[in-house]
């Protein structure tokens, strides 16, 4: 697949299951991060998923890019990862995710 021809990502370690409904702020403002599934991957990876089920807030994005800012290419290649998410929910909660599955499929295959 072109989309990921000439990515080489060094390994990271991520969360594994970063979405908005496994990230909270304490009273005092402190980021808490919970309910891990840690490995070491793709960066690109977990910002695709934190993406996946509607987002972190811009400022979010805007401070990661600031800090360690994305390669080129990684709109088309989050979509990559992405598909594992959507397929396993696919299977885990059935016929919902479907139409998401076939939109990110439709988009891969423009990509080749």
């Amino acid at each position: 697949m072109r989309a990921l021809e000439g990515h080489r990502p060094r390994p990271s370690l991520l969360h594994g299951d970063l979405w908005s409904g496994n990230a909270a702020f304490t009273a005092q403002g402190e980021p808490v991060l919970f309910d891990p599934a840690v490995y070491c991957g793709d960066r690109e990876a977990e910002l695709a998923m934190t993406e996946l089920f509607g987002g972190f807030p811009g400022e979010f994005y805007a401070a990661y890019n600031e800090v360690y800012a994305l390669e080129a290419g990684y709109a088309q290649r989050k979509h990559f990862y992405n598909l594992y998410h959507l397929l396993n929910h696919l299977n885990l909660f059935g016929g919902g995710y479907l139409g998401q599955v076939r939109s990110t499929l439709r988009l891969l295959l423009r990509g080749l």
